[in-house]
C-alpha cells in the first residue's frame, strides 16, 4: 500500500528522530537499522524507501541533531546561561538528547566525510554563536575563546559521563562552569 507525501515526510522524520537519539545514546555502532526502525514504530523495510544506507541515516540524522542544539543555543540570552545549561546535571545525564559533538565525537572522527562536514558545520555555528555572546576584545580574540570556551564545555560535559563517581562528576562540571560561564573583561 503506498502513502501519501506528507505521510511519507512524517516517516521519514520519525527515523530520523530515532536515529538522532539512539546514536547519541549507543553509538553509531551500538545501533541497527532494525533498532531504529523499531524506535521509530516503523517496519525494517521500509528503511531503504528512505535512506539509501545508513551512513547517509546517520548524516541527516545528526544535521537535525545539530538544528536541534543550534535552536537551544540561540533562545539563550548570555554565555553564563549557555555554560550553565550544557554543563548541567540533567544535560550529562541526558546523552541521548544532548550535544551530538560530547557523544558522537571520538565516533565521528572515523565516519565518512559527509557526515564530518555536517558535524564541521555543527561547530563552526555553536563557536559562532559563543563568539556572539562575548562582549570583550577583537573578534579574533572573541573568536579564541569561543573555540577555547566550546572545547573545553564538550571535554568537561565527556569527563563528567565518562566517570563512575557522581561527586566528581558533579565536582567537573562545576568547575567547568566557574571557569567557562563568566566573560573575562
Amino acid at each position: 500500500m503506498r502513502v501519501s507525501r506528507q505521510k511519507a515526510m512524517e516517516n521519514r522524520r520519525r527515523i530520523v528522530d530515532a536515529a538522532a537519539r539512539l546514536f547519541r545514546g549507543e553509538g553509531f555502532d551500538g545501533v541497527g537499522v532494525d533498532a531504529i526502525m523499531k524506535e521509530a514504530e516503523l517496519t525494517h523495510g521500509g528503511f531503504y524507501g528512505h535512506f539509501a544506507s545508513k551512513d547517509a541515516l546517520m548524516a541527516e540524522a545528526m544535521a537535525h541533531a545539530v538544528e536541534r542544539s543550534t535552536a537551544w543555543q540561540e533562545r539563550l540570552d548570555s554565555l553564563s546561561e549557555l555554560v550553565t545549561g550544557y554543563l548541567s546535571d540533567r544535560h550529562r545525564a541526558d546523552r541521548a538528547n544532548g550535544c551530538v559533538v560530547a557523544a558522537l565525537g571520538a565516533d565521528v572522527a572515523r565516519q565518512a566525510p559527509a557526515l564530518r562536514r555536517t558535524v564541521a558545520t555543527g561547530i563552526r555555528r555553536q563557536v559562532d554563536r559563543i563568539v556572539t555572546l562575548l562582549k570583550h576584545g577583537t573578534p579574533a580574540a572573541r573568536r579564541r575563546r569561543a573555540i577555547a570556551t566550546y572545547a573545553g564545555m564538550v571535554g568537561a560535559l565527556t569527563l563528567a559521563r565518562a566517570v563512575d563517581d557522581p561527586a566528581l562528576a558533579r565536582e567537573i562540571l562545576a568547575a567547568a562552569r566557574e571557569t567557562f560561564g563568566k566573560e573575562a573583561s
